[in-house]
């Protein structure tokens, strides 16, 4: 069964996140984007877990849960201040369960540690390693899988806050990993320079904290919809079953180049290195982003492929496509109402930007729509790179383009 998975989201109950995270909204806009089966987020928060038990049907025999046609399975991301021979390390994990009574045991663990109520992300004193030591006491069924692993300030290879290796990180436990995260800010590709992780599947999921962005980085499959099925194929990086990921354009995430937010500075790593890592207009040190941490440990050049890689395809959110074409915000009412009309019309936007064989686009879509989302396809895009928690900026079509905007109805 082919089917599309985001498994990495938060609730209600995190920090900055939409009070429309909760289980109905998730499921509705589920099915608006093509996902089958989607992470609950934030299991160890207790108002969160009882909304989840009210809400949910297990299946026991998957290991996964359902609602209106919609799949889910238990996640929760947990986030690690610890020192660790005298320096502090700050690293975000996801962690997956195929049952209630193993959550209630990990909770139980967990709460030794730090506030579980404070947040639908806690914050914990517990390092990786005695982390996957305690989890894996508890049930070798819980999937452990580092988080959007090379955001500068939260993440296992982060640049203010990690470490140079995951051996260092999880010690006699690396073996127990199921997967690595590859966040936002960077894609397979710049993964694919480290070789030290061929090893291990790449997941990608959307980390997000309002239901109109979930999906907008998942995987897709071609599998037994089963949680220990999905675990298996992630261990043993099975690509006939595990077909690809979806990806946001790296430069768009909010950490891709480096920079100082505050002066409006925006450095590729080259240019960081000409300034020795220092901000031109205050002096203080840059945030150095993702694309400059993996040329750091890279141990490959730029463009090489593994032969066990799993394969992706980058896309823009069709909202972001359609707000384009129209000109207009993408918030705007009008964008909505596209954005509804289209997806109710083709079944879901995974359908769109993925599916829909290119003359169909020209036939059924509005034909800018149409134009966007074939040159999104191609990578046919000027972007201008994220950097220090701000999101990058996506330009499909250019400006005399915009000036004369096509009519779409």
């Amino acid at each position: 069964m082919k089917f599309v998975a985001d498994l990495h989201i938060h609730s209600k109950y995190s920090r900055a996140t939409s009070r429309d995270m909760e289980v109905p909204k998730l499921a509705q806009w589920a099915k608006l984007k093509g996902i089958t089966l989607l992470g609950t987020g934030d299991f160890t928060h207790h108002l969160w877990l009882e909304e989840l038990k009210r809400y949910l049907t297990p299946l026991e025999d998957k290991g996964l849960f359902i609602y209106e046609g919609v799949y889910f399975v238990l996640s929760g991301e947990i986030s690690s201040i610890f020192s660790q021979k005298g320096r502090v390390y700050r690293v975000h994990n996801l962690v997956l369960s195929p049952s209630f009574s193993i959550i209630e045991e990990i909770n139980k663990l967990l709460s030794f540690y730090g506030n579980l109520a404070s947040d639908g992300r806690p914050i914990l004193g517990i390092s990786c390693e005695k982390l996957a030591e305690e989890l894996f006491k508890i049930s070798e069924d819980i999937m452990l899988i580092p988080a959007h692993i090379w955001t500068p300030w939260f993440s296992v290879f982060g640049s203010n806050s990690g470490f140079n290796s995951l051996e260092e990180a999880f010690g006699k436990y690396i073996d127990k990993i199921t997967a690595l995260e590859t966040g936002l800010s960077s894609d397979p590709s710049m993964n694919w320079r480290l070789s030290k992780l061929d090893k291990f599947s790449l997941v990608s999921n959307s980390d997000s904290h309002s239901p109109s962005r979930i999906g907008r980085e998942a995987n897709v499959f071609d599998c037994e919809l089963n949680y220990w099925e999905i675990k298996k194929v992630l261990e043993t990086k099975d690509r006939k079953k595990f077909l690809y990921t979806i990806e946001f354009f790296p430069e768009e995430g909010k950490y891709h180049y480096d920079g100082h937010r505050n002066c409006g500075v925006r450095f590729h790593p080259k240019e960081t290195k000409i300034h020795k890592g220092v901000c031109p207009k205050c002096g203080k040190p840059l945030t150095r982003g993702v694309l400059n941490r993996v040329e750091e440990l890279a141990d490959r050049e730029k463009g090489f492929v593994p032969p066990s890689a799993i394969p992706y395809k980058s896309f823009v959110p069709l909202d972001e496509i359609i707000a384009e074409a129209k000109g207009l915000r993408k918030g705007a009412k009008e964008v909505e109402r596209t954005y509804l009309e289209l997806v109710n019309s083709f079944g879901s936007e995974f359908n769109i930007l993925v599916e829909l064989a290119e003359e169909e686009l020209f036939s059924k879509l509005p034909p800018k729509i149409a134009e966007g989302v074939k040159r999104v396809r191609r990578g046919s895009l000027n972007i201008l790179p994220g950097f220090d928690g701000e999101y990058g900026q996506i330009k499909i079509f250019g400006q005399e383009e915009e000036r004369d905007q096509l009519t779409l109805f």
